[in-house]
């Protein structure tokens, strides 16, 4: 994993780090780019700004460290002839493979790309149900 991803990981949840792990796993020896997590823990003055910039929709964040200390949400971009790419094939594959690694573990991820409202492709997160952390932060 590469410098940027693994200082991104620091805070998120010790489960979703291993997710995200097991991913590399599931991919390697497959012809798919690179990622990167782009982002794992947020500020709530972070937050913010992307709400007001529309780029989320709420405050409530999984991003953002819950009572446990951890944040359990992270964002991803790939790599690709050295520069960031969001194109949307890419995160349908990732998330293909995420949910293979989830699996592999035996635990639960879920993917903003399967939102209704809100379709947010490099976003992944440990389910509140799983992992309730503390809500309304």
């Amino acid at each position: 994993m590469n410098e940027r991803s693994e200082k991104n990981l620091k805070g998120v949840h010790p489960h979703l780090i291993r997710i995200v792990r097991e991913c590399e796993v599931v991919r390697a020896g497959t012809r798919r780019p690179e990622f990167t997590i782009t982002e794992g823990v947020r500020t709530i003055s972070r937050q913010r700004q992307l709400v007001e910039a529309g780029a989320s929709k709420t405050m409530n964040s999984r991003h953002i460290p819950s009572a446990n200390g951890y944040a359990h949400a992270v964002d991803f971009a790939f790599i690709i002839g050295g520069k960031a790419r969001w194109d949307w094939p890419l995160f349908s594959a990732l998330a293909k493979d995420m949910k293979e690694a989830a699996r592999i573990l035996s635990f639960s991820i879920e993917w903003g790309g399967d939102w209704k409202s809100f379709k947010d492709g490099p976003h992944f997160q440990l389910p509140w149900k799983e992992y309730p952390g503390t809500k309304g932060t």
